[in-house]
Formats: C-alpha cells, sequence, structure tokens
C-alpha cells in the first residue's frame, strides 16, 4: 500500500534511511521498521512515476493526434 506523500518527500526519506544504513546508524532492532518503510516509500515513488509517465504518455498522443478542421 502506498501513501499520500509527495514524491519528493518520500525519495528524501529514503535518502535519509539509506544514508543511515549506509552508515550503519540504524541499529538492529530498528532495522526491520526502517525496511518496511523504505519499501512502502519506494511503492509510493514508483506509481507516482507510472502515473506522471501515463499522463505525459496521453497528452503527446493528444498533440501527435491534433488537428485543426477547418
Amino acid at each position: 500500500m502506498t501513501e499520500d506523500i509527495s514524491y519528493t518527500a518520500a525519495y528524501k526519506e529514503l535518502q535519509e534511511i539509506v544514508s543511515e544504513m549506509e552508515n550503519s546508524e540504524i541499529n538492529i532492532d530498528d532495522l526491520d521498521v526502517r525496511i518496511k518503510r523504505a519499501s512502502v516509500l519506494l511503492k509510493t515513488c514508483k506509481d507516482k512515476l507510472f502515473k506522471t509517465e501515463k499522463e505525459v504518455q496521453e497528452v503527446l498522443e493528444e498533440i501527435k493526434n491534433y488537428s485543426v478542421d477547418q
């Protein structure tokens, strides 16, 4: 399940989690919680990217098929 968070906020939080993991700042007791949170954030980002890509494709298709009737 994804949540209602902006792509930018989700991406920033993901970067923070990755940084914590890379710097061994997450203790083993919190690791599973952070991994689960990262999974939700990744799904949110992927969903938003997919939706945006689909919308852009639709707009491009409209432009491609546009004609002026006279």
